[in-house]
């Protein structure tokens, strides 16, 4: 097969792939790898990138099935593409907590592809974080108690009429709160269908709880797992330019967008890829 040409941008999570024009269609060959690669470094990345939304589009449905998204505002025109936007009179950025999209889903998106259209002229980086590498440096004890644990996710609080997203500065940026209906069980501990290594699969924001304890009994451990899993040497950190493109796997990154831009717009466009059930 063709050989990719990337550059990690950390030894525990990221690559920069070079020499694709993702403006045309690729061959199968290279949809193959870059598949292996996604699943294996977490995340991806593509620099001076030309993109029309069709296209932009074209390129997502290369890997699967397009997930409309509930709360966010779309592009207009484009109900599939999520605008995640900040003007700059505003404060709060979307994201700007770690999390993993749509971990409330039955089956939880497999990926999200993000594009820049307009940053800021310095900060509005993205972080992301190895959930294999939170695992792996776990001790043994610890690793096998929470492959017998599930943990329950919801969208309530965060997308809810009453959430931690329900305020002035979210207007016309998020929005239904009605459709904030969501609650699902998930493994803690996933295997990866296609890397077949085990990931950590709770986040800050969407987990509420661990199946069959209390919210008060589940938060030390959880907090513990959060603080963990933060580290530096899990993470690595991207910054953005007009053009360039990060493709993330949800089932085992978090993600982390800065917020330290104010009194500049930065406009990107979300395509979330559909998933299916985590095991």
């Amino acid at each position: 097969m063709t050989t990719l040409h990337s550059t990690p941008i950390s030894p525990a999570i990221g690559s920069e792939i070079h020499g694709l024009d993702l403006a045309k269609p690729l061959p199968e060959e290279t949809l193959v790898n870059l598949r292996q690669t996604l699943a294996d470094r977490g995340v991806i990345f593509f620099r001076d990138q030309e993109l029309t939304p069709d296209q932009h589009l074209a390129f997502a449905r290369s890997f699967g099935g397009i997930e409309i998204n509930r709360f966010f505002t779309p592009v207009p025109g484009q109900p599939e593409i999520a605008e995640v936007r900040k003007e700059p009179d505003q404060k709060k950025a979307i994201g700007e907590a770690w999390h993993t999209d749509c971990s409330y889903d039955t089956e939880p998106a497999l990926g999200s592809i993000l594009y820049a259209r307009e940053v800021p002229p310095n900060g509005g980086d993205t972080l992301f974080a190895s959930m294999y590498a939170a695992y792996e440096a776990l001790s043994p004890g610890l690793q096998k108690m929470l492959c017998t644990l599930k943990a329950v996710h919801s969208s309530v609080h965060i997308f809810g009429a009453t959430g931690a997203l329900a305020n002035k500065d979210m207007a016309n940026r998020i929005g239904n709160p009605d459709a904030a209906k969501q609650y699902s069980v998930h493994p803690v501990i996933i295997t990866h269908p296609v890397s077949g290594r085990k990931a950590m699969y709770v986040n800050r924001a969407f987990t509420t709880h661990f199946e069959g304890w209390t919210p008060e009994e589940s938060a030390p451990l959880l907090q513990f797992l959060y603080k963990h899993a933060e580290k530096p040497e899990f993470q690595c950190r991207f910054n953005w330019k007009v053009g360039s493109m990060a493709f993330w796997d949800n089932r085992c990154t978090w993600h982390y967008a800065a917020n330290d831009y104010h009194g500049h717009r930065r406009l990107m466009h979300r395509i979330t890829l559909a998933g299916t059930t985590l095991g």
